[in-house]
């Protein structure tokens, strides 16, 4: 990823942009609110792929979490984004985005005390080809379908990141859900 322009778009309590500042250095014990992504990544059986954090990530090291996240850059469109890390994270390309939480907000603090403040729009997408991880950013990885996602937010939510469970929940709430929906996650916490 480049390196010479990564910083984040800060916003204000409304969502909208007030500046930037650099990704390396936003993320702390009074990290302020910026604009992230999430992407949980389908293939063509309708499994999603889960991803378990690297050791070296700063916020939630080893957690499993969903397919990828990431920010864009001041400038930078939520598809250009989400292709551009798609491809940092996971070697992979991705096609079929669609936005299905574009108002998801989370704030949680992680064991260390550092803090995520993130509006945090939620797509899904389809794998296009191979998955090739990263391992800066990922040292695990597997395909589960949509059920089994729910049932583990339900009865082992501590196993994942908190914005993952906070999504699945919602995403749990919406009409088409996830490819084949979260049913079992539904009947569990709904």
């Amino acid at each position: 990823m480049d390196q010479l322009v990564d910083d984040v778009v800060l916003l204000d309590e409304m969502a909208r942009p007030v500046g930037t500042r650099s990704r390396a250095t936003v993320h702390g014990a009074h990290t302020p609110l910026h604009l992230a992504f999430s992407c949980y990544l389908f293939d063509a059986q309708d499994n999603v792929l889960l991803t378990r954090r690297a050791l070296g990530k700063r916020t939630w090291p080893g957690v499993w979490t969903n397919s990828f996240c990431g920010h864009p850059r001041p400038g930078e469109s939520l598809p250009d984004a989400v292709r551009r890390h798609a491809e940092h994270e996971l070697g992979a390309t991705v096609v079929d985005l669609d936005v299905v939480l574009p108002e998801f907000r989370y704030r949680a603090v992680d064991a260390s005390g550092v803090v995520e403040n993130e509006v945090c729009p939620v797509l899904v997408a389809r794998l296009q080809g191979p998955v090739t991880a990263n391992p800066d950013e990922v040292m695990e990885l597997r395909w589960v379908e949509p059920r089994e996602l729910g049932a583990l937010v339900a009865l082992a939510p501590w196993t994942l990141s908190p914005w993952a469970v906070a999504q699945v929940h919602e995403i749990a709430q919406l009409d088409d859900g996830f490819p084949d929906s979260l049913d079992t996650e539904r009947r569990l916490v709904g």
